[in-house]
């Protein structure tokens, strides 16, 4: 939801439908999947240059998630 100020009329970029993206991504995920033969893998971010407070904060969320017996 934007803001009560914004002012989106003066917006001079290009407007994306998120629907219609959605939907070109799940049709070429399928294209994909049909010429290789094998689910599309997306890397995931491996974490190497994350800073100690942002380490931090993930343990904390790790260990609260942990408590409440899911791993999220």
């Amino acid at each position: 939801m934007a803001s009560k100020t914004s002012k989106t009329d003066d917006w001079p970029g290009r407007r994306l439908d998120m629907a219609a993206y959605g939907r070109d991504l799940a049709r070429r995920r399928a294209e994909i999947e049909a010429e290789t033969g094998q689910p599309l893998a997306v890397p995931r971010n491996s974490g190497a240059r994350r800073t100690e407070s942002k380490k931090a904060l993930l343990a904390e969320i790790d260990r609260l998630a942990a408590a409440k017996g899911f791993r999220w």
